[in-house]
């Protein structure tokens, strides 16, 4: 699978988020060097302050994620107030060498600096807004 594939994959599992009106509804999946799914995760998927990118790396062990590309439904956060960690953050201590979301975070809940912090620290980032509407849609409520 290609990007708009597996990026596709992590619009789809955002559907399967529950609603928040306090937050966005968002899926990832992250794919190893080898072009393997390693785990994938939604927003709320086991407690309600979880992130989708954060529900996934908790699915990992060691260095599985090392090298790895990370794709998001919503660029990552670099801020955020639930926990004590952003997912920016996360993907770095990670080891993932790669990012590949579809939407920018809009200013709703927290300011958007997921991108800048990972492309900081050498981070590849590829944004593909071409599947930007189906990162919105389970979405709408909040929009």
């Amino acid at each position: 699978m290609d990007d708009l594939g597996w990026l596709g994959l992590a619009c789809d599992l955002a559907a399967l988020c529950p609603p928040s009106a306090t937050a966005f509804s968002v899926g990832a999946v992250i794919v190893g060097a080898d072009g393997r799914e390693i785990a994938r995760g939604h927003s709320r998927e086991d407690d309600p302050h979880d992130h989708a990118e954060e529900a996934a790396l908790a699915k990992t062990t060691g260095s599985a994620v090392a090298g790895a590309t990370v794709y998001s439904s919503l660029e990552p956060c670099g801020h955020r107030a639930s926990r004590p960690r952003p997912c920016a953050e996360l993907i770095i201590a990670s080891g993932a060498r790669r990012v590949v979301f579809a939407w920018r975070e809009p200013a709703l809940f927290a300011e958007g600096t997921g991108a800048e912090i990972l492309a900081a620290t050498g981070v590849e980032l590829v944004e593909l807004p071409e599947l930007a509407p189906r990162a919105r849609k389970p979405n709408a409520h909040l929009l």
